[in-house]
C-alpha cells in the first residue's frame, strides 16, 4: 500500500499535463470548430454575403456552436423596424469542437490509475483559462451589419405608388446585423466547455479519477460510454446516408452544408422519432434551415405541425426504417453497456441504468437540438411587411413524452442486453448463482 501511495505521488509530480497541452487541446478543439463552420457555410453559399462579412459568419457559428450567444438587430429607418430571433445549436460544429478537446483533455492522463481532485481542478482549470480567451476573441469577431439595397425589400422598381412609397421611406438605410453577447457567450461557453470535460472523463475507461469517485465508475462509465457510443454511431449512418443522398440525387453543396452545420440535429432528432417521441414546429417564410424536404414538407403548415414518425411516413414511407433502425441501435447500447459493466450486475440493474442513461441522453437532445429562428419587418410597429425577408422556423420537442418513452425503452433494452451479454465472458467477477 505504501508503494502504490508512493507510485501516485510520484506519478502526480511529474504529471505531464500543462499549458503546453492545455494549448494544443484548445487550439485543436477551436479549429475544428472554424473549419467544419467554414466549410459548411461555404456549402451553404455564404461566402457571398455582402460586405465581406464571411469572417464574421463563421466566428458567429462557432460562438453558437459553443453555447454562446449571438442577438440579431435590424434598423430599415425611423418608421420601419425590424424584429429578429435566432436559437440553434450547430451540432456539427459543436461536436468536432468537443471530440478535440475531450481527447486533448484526456490525453495527458491515459496510463493512470487515480488522480487527485486538486489535480484534475487544475489541469481543466487550464484548459478553461484558455478557452475562455478563445470565447473573447471569438465574440469581439462575431459582429457584423449588412446594408441592403431598398430594391431587394421592394421589388425591382416596377410596382405601384405603395410599393414606391415604401421604398421611399426605407431608401437606403435598411440594414440587418448580428453581435455576439460576450458576457452570457463567456458563461455559457465555459459550462459548455465543463460538460464536455465532466463527459470525457464519464466516458473514458482509462481516464484516472479522484479516489472517492472510483466506486461510481463500475455504474456510471458503462451507460455513459454505452450511450455516447450510441449518439456517434448514428452520426456516421447519417453521414454515410448523406453521402449516399448526395451521389445519388445530387444537390451537393446543399447536402454538404447539411452534414457540416447541423447533421447531429437531424440525426439525433430521428433517433428520438424512432423512440416514438413527437417534435412540434412550423417553418413560414420563403427562407428555413438546412434540413430535409420530408421534414420541411411536413412543418410548412399555417399552424404548429407534429412531427412523428407517422407524419413523416405520411410524406414517405420508407421512415418507417428509422423504427428498425433505432430497435437495432438502442439495443447495440444496451448490449455495450452490459458488456462493459461488472459480471456481478444483475439484469435489472442493467435495465434501471441504462433507463436513467437514455432518459438524460433524450433530454439533452431536447435541449440541444431545438431550433427558433424569426425575423420580420413591421411599419410603426404593425404587420409584417418585406415579404421577402419575413418568415420563422421553430421545432421543439414534446419533452415530456419523449423522456417517459425513452424510460420505457431503456427498462426494456437493458434487461434484453443484460441477457445477452451474460453469455459472454467479462473479467469482472462471475455472474452470482441466483442470477437469471
Amino acid at each position: 500500500m505504501n508503494v502504490r501511495a508512493s507510485n501516485d505521488r510520484k506519478s502526480a509530480a511529474r504529471a505531464p499535463h500543462g499549458w503546453r497541452d492545455a494549448l494544443a487541446a484548445v487550439l485543436a478543439g477551436t479549429l475544428a470548430m472554424l473549419v467544419t463552420a467554414a466549410l459548411g457555410l461555404w456549402a451553404a453559399g455564404a461566402t457571398g454575403l455582402p460586405g465581406g462579412g464571411f469572417p464574421q459568419v463563421v466566428a458567429a457559428v462557432v460562438v453558437m456552436a459553443a453555447g454562446g450567444s449571438v442577438g440579431l438587430a435590424g434598423d430599415a429607418g425611423s418608421l420601419v423596424g425590424a424584429q429578429a430571433g435566432l436559437s440553434v445549436l450547430p451540432l456539427s460544429v459543436t461536436l468536432a469542437g468537443a471530440l478535440l478537446i475531450a481527447h486533448g483533455f484526456l490525453r495527458p492522463l491515459r496510463h493512470r490509475a487515480v488522480a487527485g481532485g486538486r489535480e484534475l481542478a487544475g489541469w481543466a482549470g487550464r484548459v478553461a483559462a484558455l478557452w475562455a480567451v478563445v470565447l473573447v476573441v471569438l465574440s469581439l469577431v462575431a459582429r457584423h451589419t449588412f446594408t441592403l439595397p431598398a430594391e431587394n425589400l421592394t421589388g425591382d422598381g416596377t410596382g405601384d405608388g405603395a410599393e414606391d412609397a415604401f421604398g421611399d421611406v426605407l431608401g437606403d438605410s435598411a440594414r440587418i446585423g448580428f453581435r455576439a453577447d460576450l458576457p452570457p457567450t463567456l458563461l455559457l461557453g465555459l459550462l459548455w466547455l465543463a460538460g464536455v470535460l465532466v463527459l470525457a472523463l464519464l466516458v473514458s475507461r482509462r481516464a484516472p479519477l479522484p479516489p472517492r469517485l472510483v466506486r461510481f465508475q463500475e455504474t456510471v462509465r458503462p451507460a455513459a460510454s454505452a450511450m455516447v457510443a450510441l449518439l456517434l454511431v448514428s452520426v456516421a449512418l447519417g453521414a454515410v446516408a448523406g453521402l449516399v443522398v448526395m451521389v445519388v440525387r445530387g444537390h451537393p453543396a446543399q447536402t454538404l452544408a447539411v452534414i457540416l452545420l447541423g447533421l447531429p440535429n437531424l440525426v439525433w432528432l430521428a433517433l428520438t422519432v424512432g423512440l416514438g417521441a413527437s417534435w412540434e414546429g412550423k417553418v413560414q417564410g420563403p427562407f428555413g434551415l438546412p434540413m430535409p424536404q420530408v421534414l420541411d414538407s411536413v412543418l410548412r403548415t399555417p399552424d404548429l405541425s407534429t412531427v412523428d414518425l407517422r407524419t413523416l411516413a405520411a410524406q414517405d414511407g420508407r421512415v418507417w426504417w428509422l423504427l428498425v433502425v433505432t430497435v437495432l441501435l438502442v439495443l447495440g447500447a444496451a448490449f455495450l453497456m452490459a458488456v462493459r459493466s461488472p459480471a456481478r450486475t444483475r439484469p435489472w440493474q442493467h435495465a434501471l441504468h441504462l433507463a436513467v442513461a437514455l432518459t438524460l441522453t433524450v433530454l439533452l437532445i431536447g435541449l440541444t437540438a431545438a431550433v427558433s429562428a424569426r425575423y420580420g419587418l413591421s411599419l410603426l410597429g404593425i404587420g409584417d411587411l418585406g415579404g421577402g425577408l419575413g418568415g420563422e422556423v421553430s421545432l421543439r420537442p414534446r419533452l415530456w413524452t419523449a423522456l417517459g418513452i425513452a424510460f420505457l425503452w431503456g427498462l426494456a433494452a437493458g434487461f434484453l442486453g443484460a441477457l445477452a451479454a451474460s453469455r459472454v465472458h467479462r473479467r469482472h467477477g462471475e455472474v452470482p448463482p441466483d442470477s437469471p
